[in-house]
């Protein structure tokens, strides 16, 4: 019996197998709303037989997007702008979910088709020091106390408006050198109070905030973070540290640990292959106790299957992948022989 295809509780919800749809940003985003293209594509991974799907790092301020075609969250008609697209989602036995992000000094850039980096006149961004991502990009503003404050007040207001949009799972980003990684790693982090230096003050800013979308989440609804379990880079943020924080995070209500690595600094070196982060997800799971999710690379059957059947992880998170292939969940069943429901609508070329 297919071990991916099996189903997983988490609180009070079950996903019907174990593939879900990594958030992608699609920078087709108008103000932040979401457009048809959302509908279509979020919707088209619901139909392909996917378990969980999760819309792209989705802005808690309107500063705190990646580009100015991201999507955001932090006003009640965003919320509203959602909700076709979590019906249809639900409709299709899938699963609704939301990463909840601030970009933080890596804000304010142009999709990737316009050519990658900041945009030409970009607005003020904010991390936890006052130094920028790489050369050309612009110094960031060092986050006051009372900054740090609103952030933490702003993903709040962004949970609960996800719960009024029908979304049944949020992920908090802290991954891919965005603002909450920001905090977490030495290598962006210079702060010299209770924001920086420590491993428990550079966490500090990202257990406040798991805290505080905790409080406003219905307890029933699972709740995971996003981190890079390494900064692949020298004197930085590492896999030691990332099984410490993850028990923090378990301890604070979190429920599922997402695993990436990279991206707060330019340049690094990432020995990327077939899986290979799936280890990080397995060493957290085993040390830290918390279920976690495999990302990176992953984009054959037999490959999900293994991941979880060997208990690296809980979940895969395919990004790429179903991007080619947006029924992929439906191929891989057969090439698994599992029996698995397809849309009634599809059913003739089953």
């Amino acid at each position: 019996m297919s071990k991916l295809f099996s189903p997983l509780n988490i609180r009070e919800i079950r996903f019907k197998n174990r593939i879900f749809v990594s958030p992608m940003c699609q920078y087709s985003s108008e103000e932040g709303m979401p457009t048809d293209w959302h509908l279509v594509h979020l919707g088209s991974r619901a139909v392909g037989g996917a378990a969980l799907i999760i819309v792209e790092a989705t802005a808690v301020s309107p500063e705190g997007r990646i580009s100015p075609r991201d999507s955001g969250i932090w006003s009640d008609a965003h919320a509203r702008a959602f909700r076709p697209i979590t019906h249809f989602i639900q409709s299709q036995g899938a699963i609704a979910g939301i990463q909840l992000a601030h970009a933080g000094r890596k804000a304010a850039t142009k999709p990737p088709w316009e050519g990658r980096g900041p945009m030409e006149n970009p607005w003020q961004t904010l991390a936890p020091s006052a130094v920028p991502f790489d050369s050309n990009y612009p110094a960031p503003k060092e986050m006051s106390l009372a900054d740090i404050d609103a952030l933490v007040a702003q993903f709040e207001a962004a949970a609960r408006r996800s719960l009024e949009a029908g979304f049944q799972v949020a992920e908090i980003h802290a991954a891919h050198g965005y603002l909450l990684h920001e905090f977490l790693s030495p290598l962006s982090n210079r702060r010299q109070d209770e924001y920086g230096g420590s491993f428990e003050n550079r966490a500090r800013l990202l257990l406040r905030a798991a805290r505080a979308v905790r409080a406003v989440w219905s307890e029933s609804l699972p709740l995971f973070v996003r981190i890079s379990a390494t900064d692949w880079a020298e004197g930085g943020w590492d896999l030691a540290q990332s099984i410490r924080l993850a028990g923090l995070l378990k301890e604070s209500g979190i429920d599922l640990i997402d695993c990436s690595s990279g991206g707060v600094v330019p340049g690094v070196k990432v020995p990327a292959g077939p899986g290979y982060q799936s280890a990080f997800a397995a060493e957290i799971r085993r040390e830290a106790g918390i279920m976690t999710g495999a990302v990176g690379l992953i984009t054959a059957a037999a490959q999900a299957e293994h991941i979880i059947r060997s208990e690296q992880a809980d979940a895969v998170l395919l990004a790429r992948e179903l991007l080619r292939n947006p029924y992929w969940p439906l191929q891989a069943a057969k090439e698994l022989g599992v029996e698995t429901a397809w849309p009634v609508q599809y059913l003739r070329a089953k």
